[in-house]
């Protein structure tokens, strides 16, 4: 028995384990940070709901939807579950709903540019390094980049909605619900990565010279 474990240890890949763990930890931060940031917003602009129901949080587990996770993993894509917004505590409830959507991905970009410069006192680190400076800000950026497509249920757009008229804001919102299929159709064709891909790789560039100096 002591031999077969010992052979099994030796047969583990510890370095792709660890890059997993890696993955992993910084795709829950990512998608917890980005929940949290929607909750903070609509409280700023007087919701308490997602305070109430303690989203408030970056304790993964009140954010984390498993299948959305998953996903992540599997296409490339994936979600958390979404922190409750309740647009009539807004004065102006369509652009109340758009500065709340807003803040999730703007919270991203300022994660990516955070890790970076964290990356900078890590640099001796190995793990460390590639969780701050490479894991993190791709990820973070990635999730930024895709939630301002202008689709439904994307924060992207409850922004188009916002400027909309009334009568074509009701339509849109609307049809939101059958977003998530489409929007689910075209990430299995791919039809999105090479968009997605570029915006991330042009945003992490200036990244890279501050994290290196270049």
């Amino acid at each position: 028995m002591t031999v077969y474990l010992q052979n099994l240890l030796e047969s583990l890949d510890f370095t792709s384990l660890r890059a997993a763990l890696i993955r992993v930890a910084a795709v829950v931060l990512c998608l917890s940070v980005h929940e949290s940031a929607h909750g903070l917003a609509a409280l700023a602009l007087g919701d308490p709901t997602a305070r109430n129901l303690h989203r408030l949080s970056l304790n993964p587990l009140r954010h984390i939807d498993w299948l959305g996770l998953a996903m992540m993993f599997v296409a490339g894509f994936g979600w958390a579950k979404p922190v409750p917004v309740d647009p009539r505590y807004f004065r102006n409830p369509k652009w109340g709903m758009a500065l709340t959507s807003l803040a999730g991905p703007a919270s991203n970009f300022l994660l990516a540019l955070a890790s970076v410069l964290l990356a900078r006192v890590f640099i001796n680190n190995t793990a460390l390094l590639l969780f701050f400076g490479s894991t993190v800000p791709i990820l973070s950026l990635g999730l930024g980049v895709f939630n301002l497509i202008p689709f439904p249920p994307l924060d992207g757009s409850k922004v188009l909605a916002a400027l909309l008229p009334d009568a074509l804001y009701i339509r849109w919102m609307r049809y939101e619900r059958f977003g998530m299929l489409i929007l689910l159709a075209v990430i299995w064709l791919g039809l999105d990565g090479n968009f997605i891909s570029n915006a991330v790789l042009w945003l992490y560039r200036p990244l890279l010279a501050l994290l290196f100096g270049l």
